[in-house]
């Protein structure tokens, strides 16, 4: 079951979203919640930069600046959780490291890592709306991540999607979404496949999975060769509460990810998605 989420804090629409998010799915697990504040003192600070002779205390007072500005923007932010939180308790972890080496450190300790698609996180530029640092954590076996669309919110009894192929990736997923505890709303297994009887025995088989694990789970067979679409189509349909699925993963014609499929997804999914490598 879920004991433990580590919340990336920050202040875009999407990590806004993930903070309300990871608030509501700790309210309702009982789960501790741990808001974690990147201040990357090194990045903000540049030791490494070449300064111009007689430029030293200019870069000095720029490097003081910047790190006052985060630091304010920290507490700011807490401020915001502070108030969302109301009464539940939550504590403040301070990471002071890169976004990716710091946050794969403390997830480490925690179920799951929860973050906004469009999170800063620092002075990251997100990319048509998907953080830089989410395929850092993406590629790192380390925990399962939960990635936040701005406007998401966590629906208790909303079924979740889960996208099943067969490889390592999907079936870490599955388990993991399984015995977290996250599939109470209950879940639909989408296969995609070239023929019928193959997209039925891997949607059978995740859903049998899931049904064992009390979930009640059913399968959806799709024929066809994208995947993204399919899966797009019915987060939207549905509408999911949810979308579970593995990552990265390279297996000959039966994969249902690639890189760059991963962060379609990512980008357009209409839910917050949950991943595992």
């Amino acid at each position: 079951m879920l004991r433990s989420i580590l919340l990336a804090l920050d202040d875009t629409e999407g990590a806004i979203a993930a903070r309300d998010y990871a608030l509501a799915l700790a309210r309702h697990t009982g789960a501790a919640l741990t808001a974690a504040i990147i201040l990357d003192r090194r990045d903000l600070t540049d030791a490494h930069e070449a300064v111009p002779p007689g430029a030293s205390a200019f870069k000095e007072r720029r490097d003081a600046a910047l790190l006052r500005q985060a630091q304010e923007a920290g507490v700011v932010a807490v401020a915001g959780l502070r108030d969302a939180a109301g009464d539940f308790p939550f504590t403040v972890q301070e990471l002071a490291a890169a976004p990716a080496p710091a946050l794969l450190a403390a997830a480490g300790a925690h179920d799951v890592l929860i973050v906004g698609r469009d999170s800063s996180l620092g002075r990251e530029a997100a990319e048509d709306g998907l953080a830089p640092v989410i395929e850092a954590l993406l590629h790192d076996r380390t925990r399962p991540l939960l990635v936040v669309p701005p406007g998401a919110r966590f629906d208790p009894a909303a079924a979740a999607l889960v996208a099943y192929d067969g490889s390592p990736g999907a079936l870490r997923a599955v388990q993991l979404f399984a015995l977290l505890g996250l599939g109470r709303g209950g879940a639909s297994v989408l296969s995609v496949a070239e023929n019928e009887a193959e997209a039925a025995i891997l949607a059978g088989t995740a859903a049998g999975y899931l049904q064992r694990h009390d979930v009640n789970a059913k399968p959806l067979p799709v024929i066809g060769t994208h995947p993204v679409e399919a899966l797009l189509a019915e987060a939207a349909a549905m509408p999911a509460g949810m979308l579970v699925m593995g990552a990265y993963e390279h297996t000959g014609l039966r994969a249902l990810f690639t890189g760059s499929a991963t962060k379609h997804l990512l980008r357009r999914a209409p839910c917050a998605i949950f991943a595992a490598h």
